[in-house]
């Protein structure tokens, strides 16, 4: 396993100072995701920091961030400008923030959605079937947290998984995907993060409803197998 190729972690975003002390940062929980034995590399996107290179890595993972892609700041730019140079070079996933990055530097269109905060534990169908997609499932249920989403997806984008507040909650290319929702998040940091807004940003109802939800069953483990066998194919056995 010497010579497998690094997973790249784009870095977007970090946890509330709040949640800090007491959860993994994102890159850590990406980590954990991934599993054993997948080596990995962190680039601080925000500090300007993007691989000079992504051919040398086996793929390359843009994690969450608290920003919106449509924000007028220079790391976003960079960051959907070396999408687009990246892609065909090396294999692409997009989570949450890195999701709507995807999009908008494919050419679809991100925006604050009217319907609202998506937080606790969503259901998307699963509407194709892509070969990396194993095990298989009909659905799969997964924490959020998002107030921004995809509105329009890339003309050339497959929309792999649906929902009735989120219609375009994944996308699939030849050699990149996205999902909407965060795998990688515990149900433990996703109701903490829910805790961390009640009242102020989130209603209290709404946040009830979202924490209750966290505690049913989840597919995390569906998904990170997904992510593993994209990026990974059959070099690495499964977590």
């Amino acid at each position: 396993m010497g010579d497998m190729k690094a997973v790249a972690i784009l870095e977007t975003g970090r946890p509330p100072a709040a949640l800090a002390e007491r959860f993994d940062d994102y890159t850590a929980a990406f980590r954990t995701l991934l599993g054993d034995g997948v080596a990995t590399e962190r680039f601080d996107v925000q500090a300007g920091a993007l691989p000079d290179n992504p051919s040398v890595f086996a793929g390359a993972i843009v994690t969450g961030s608290a920003a919106g892609v449509y924000e007028d700041l220079p790391w976003i730019g960079a960051l959907l400008d070396w999408l687009r140079t990246a892609r065909g070079q090396t294999r692409l996933v997009g989570i949450c923030f890195g999701h709507q990055a995807m999009a908008q530097a494919f050419g679809g269109r991100v925006e604050k959605s009217d319907r609202g905060w998506g937080i606790g534990l969503h259901r998307y169908e699963i509407m194709g079937e892509e070969p990396w997609m194993v095990p298989r499932v009909a659905s799969v249920a997964i924490p959020v947290s998002h107030q921004d989403q995809v509105v329009v997806p890339p003309a050339d984008a497959r929309v792999i998984a649906a929902s009735a507040f989120t219609p375009y909650a994944g996308l699939a290319w030849e050699d990149a995907l996205s999902f909407q929702c965060h795998p990688e998040f515990s149900p433990a940091f996703a109701g903490a993060l829910v805790e961390s807004r009640r009242g102020h940003r989130i209603p209290e109802a709404l946040a009830d409803e979202a924490v209750a939800s966290l505690q049913g069953p989840n597919d995390r483990e569906v998904m990170g197998a997904w992510i593993r066998g994209f990026l990974l194919g059959d070099r690495v056995a499964p977590a």
